[in-house]
């Protein structure tokens, strides 16, 4: 198997969840399959909580536990909730072809939320640090008074 693409949602979650998920599969866009996934089935804050015990257990059986990064990993669901929220695909796979962004261009995304380096801090990759330029939820907001007044102007 090259990709996790190959795997369907279900069976994909289910082997995150056991931590039986081939190392060399979880990539940026796995990670980003794995919100998406958890995000329309249980919610944001949900999935929040889900992957990041899954995902702190899952590093730590796969030897790479030094590379968990808990504001990462939440920064990465709160985006996927974001575009999610934009428009309900059916697939991941149609999902990151319409936000690209998220695959292509995550570091460019993240400088929108925070000044401070979260890549390499030690705070970071222990506790979720709130962003300190544009918050999360003030994007979502916008968003979605955006979408009210679109709406209100047919």
């Amino acid at each position: 198997m090259n990709s996790h693409l190959e795997i369907n949602d279900e069976d994909f979650e289910i082997l995150f969840q056991k931590s039986s998920l081939p190392a060399s599969l979880f990539t940026h866009e796995a990670h980003l399959r794995l919100a998406w996934i958890q995000i329309n089935k249980y919610g944001t804050e949900e999935a929040i909580k889900n992957i990041c015990d899954q995902l702190s257990n899952y590093v730590e059986l796969i030897g790479a536990g030094d590379k968990y990064n808990k504001t990462l990993t939440i920064a990465a669901i709160k985006a996927v909730s974001h575009f999610n929220n934009k428009c309900k695909l059916n697939s991941f796979k149609d999902f990151i072809e319409l936000f690209p962004r998220l695959k292509y261009n995550f570091k460019e995304l993240m400088a929108l939320h925070y000044q401070n380096d979260i890549y390499n801090s030690e705070r970071a990759k222990r506790e979720y640090i709130e962003p300190d330029l544009l918050a999360f939820s003030k994007q979502m907001q916008l968003t979605s008074n955006l979408r009210k007044k679109f709406h209100r102007s047919f």
